[in-house]
């Protein structure tokens, strides 16, 4: 079909979608903000909020780790570090120059990016569209249109085309001949396979981050997510679907400490398919959730004692409680 022709088709199709709500115009619009935020800034972003964390950590008066140091805690180069230091230097946060940059008193009152802010377009999809399968209820059989998803999101056709291209290939969606994307269910062997990778992972990971120095920037992250969780645990009766958001935030944070860009590619999109995957089956799922936020909580203490026997056992026995939850969710 020529461009022109390929244009107004595509016109056409806009024309004959619904009158969007006002709710949904209020969402596309948060979500384009969002998107023009972003941009290619994320990691410089994420970098940023993570060297807040080594300073306050390092305290007023003391010497700011040297650029290779930081380029090594934060996971990034060293031109995003110079980045990040020339923007603390500008803003007070520190002073002085090279090996003498020392942390100023004003650090308490810096604010820090949003954390949706720190994630890519390509990351921020990934989340939606699991969000989306799991508030939706999306059951197998679910049709995926690509045009609706895009302006559900508020991003371009191409990325949602890109990702389902990818995502496919884990076995939840798969590509239909003049029909669109359609949601498969899981099998229970294909869903046992997904978790050994994901128990070896994980379990790397957890002693690895057990294993992080003191000035590491994921421990007042993980500070911060166990007050999240005392706070949802308070509210659990009304607000248990809010779990899934923190709990991939948590097996994220986790996974930091072991950075591996092979790795991480492919088991990021492993932990959003099980993290949200169970979520399918609606049973009891307060109740679950409860249990998860409490396992969380005593993994979440595990770590802070360092002690790799605890944190090998807290996250054995979360797997093993995720595991039972997975074949429940896939056998019905």
């Amino acid at each position: 079909m020529p461009g022109c022709q390929q244009a107004a088709v595509h016109e056409l199709q806009i024309l004959l979608l619904p009158c969007p709500s006002r709710h949904t115009i209020e969402r596309w619009a948060v979500n384009l903000e969002r998107q023009t935020s972003v941009k290619t800034d994320s990691v410089y972003k994420r970098a940023y909020n993570d060297a807040l964390d080594i300073i306050a950590a390092v305290g007023s008066g003391n010497t700011v780790p040297t650029e290779q140091a930081l380029s090594l805690q934060l996971g990034t180069s060293r031109t995003t570090v110079r980045k990040v230091l020339m923007a603390l230097l500008e803003q007070g946060i520190i002073g002085g120059n090279g090996r003498s940059r020392t942390v100023s008193t004003r650090l308490k009152s810096t604010r820090k990016f949003p954390f949706y802010e720190t994630k890519s377009v390509a990351e921020q999809v990934e989340e939606q569209f699991m969000e989306w399968i799991s508030r939706d209820n999306a059951q197998p059989g679910t049709t995926i249109n690509e045009l609706e998803l895009a302006r559900h999101f508020g991003v371009a056709t191409t990325v949602i085309r890109e990702f389902l291209n990818r995502f496919q290939h884990f076995g939840l969606i798969e590509k239909k001949p003049s029909a669109g994307w359609l949601v498969k269910g899981f099998t229970l062997e294909f869903a046992m396979e997904l978790f050994e990778i994901r128990e070896m992972f994980e379990l790397r990971s957890a002693r690895a981050f057990a294993a992080l120095p003191p000035t590491a920037p994921q421990w007042p992250r993980l500070a911060s997510l166990k007050d999240e969780h005392i706070a949802l645990l308070s509210k659990i009766d009304s607000h248990y679907q809010d779990f899934s958001a923190i709990d991939s935030r948590f097996h994220e944070l986790i996974n930091t400490a072991r950075p591996n860009r092979f790795i991480d590619e492919f088991y990021d999109l492993i932990t959003l398919i099980f993290h949200y995957h169970y979520q399918w089956n609606k049973h009891d799922e307060r109740q679950r959730n409860e249990v998860a936020i409490r396992e969380h909580l005593d993994f979440i203490e595990a770590l802070l004692t360092r002690d790799q026997t605890m944190v090998a056992l807290a996250c054995s026995t979360h797997l093993a409680s995720a595991k039972l939850t997975l074949v429940r969710s896939t056998t019905g």
